[in-house]
């Protein structure tokens, strides 16, 4: 995968996911299924979140001074301690947009990478710069699926005593 066709993906997901949050209102944004799961708010924060913290900055290492350390991430526990579902959708969906702008810039700025650049991962192994833009891609989807599993399961409470066997399989 080279940076411009990661970076179409990236640009799709990120139109998805704003899309599926549009007009929420803080009850759904808010809304967690069990207590042990993320609420929509949570997933659009953890994604600004890794979107600056972690794929942008680890990629950028990797590629010019793979030597230099990971700064540690905690993701699980940044949804607590960073009290993401405390926060205000709108803006969080703000500063998500402005970061993956700044990706998208910065991705457009590469001039050859080699992708093949590596270093040791922090869990031990060896981790490719191409592993991570693609890893980037793949964690979108698999957060933007997230995404619609939350807002199917928002659907079926709210529709309860109706079923929506109707509408097919889910």
């Amino acid at each position: 995968m080279e940076a411009q066709e990661a970076a179409a993906a990236l640009v799709t997901t990120a139109a998805a996911i704003l899309t599926l949050c549009d007009e929420m209102t803080h009850e759904q944004a808010r809304w967690k299924p069990s207590p042990e799961t993320w609420s929509i708010l949570e997933v659009v924060c953890h994604l600004d979140d890794e979107e600056r913290d972690d794929f942008r900055l680890r990629l950028r290492l990797t590629l010019e001074d793979p030597e230099r350390e990971w700064t540690p991430i905690d993701p699980q526990g940044w949804a607590v301690s960073r009290r993401y579902n405390e926060r205000e959708l709108l803006a969080a969906l703000a500063s998500f947009r402005a970061e993956r702008a700044a990706s998208l810039e910065w991705l457009g700025s590469l001039v050859e990478p080699d992708w093949e650049r590596s270093r040791t991962a922090p869990w031990g192994g060896v981790m490719r710069a191409g592993d991570l833009l693609a890893a980037w891609v793949e964690h979108d989807l698999i957060h933007l699926r997230q995404l619609v599993r939350l807002r199917h399961q928002w659907l079926l409470q709210r529709c309860a005593p109706y079923r929506t066997e109707y509408a097919g399989e889910w």
